[in-house]
């Protein structure tokens, strides 16, 4: 079982190497590095660290996804 501590050290490593990504691409490069998550606990564990003012949310042009990025 994956903690969600972990899951956040994890997400603020891959947004700090990769800049800003919708919560589909966080997923993709979780898995590849391993970690066993749903895309809906990666959306449950960003709007927590949202709210939190650790990332902040934006919608990118015409774009409907959300994307985030590290404060």
């Amino acid at each position: 079982m994956v903690t969600v501590d972990y899951v956040e050290n994890e997400i603020k490593s891959i947004l700090k190497a990769h800049g800003e990504l919708s919560a589909a691409f966080i997923t993709r490069f979780l898995h590849e590095r391993g970690v066993d998550c749903t895309r809906q606990k990666v959306e449950r564990v960003l709007r927590s660290m949202v709210d939190r003012g650790i990332l902040e949310a934006f919608y990118w042009d015409g774009n409907k996804r959300k994307h985030y990025r590290v404060r």
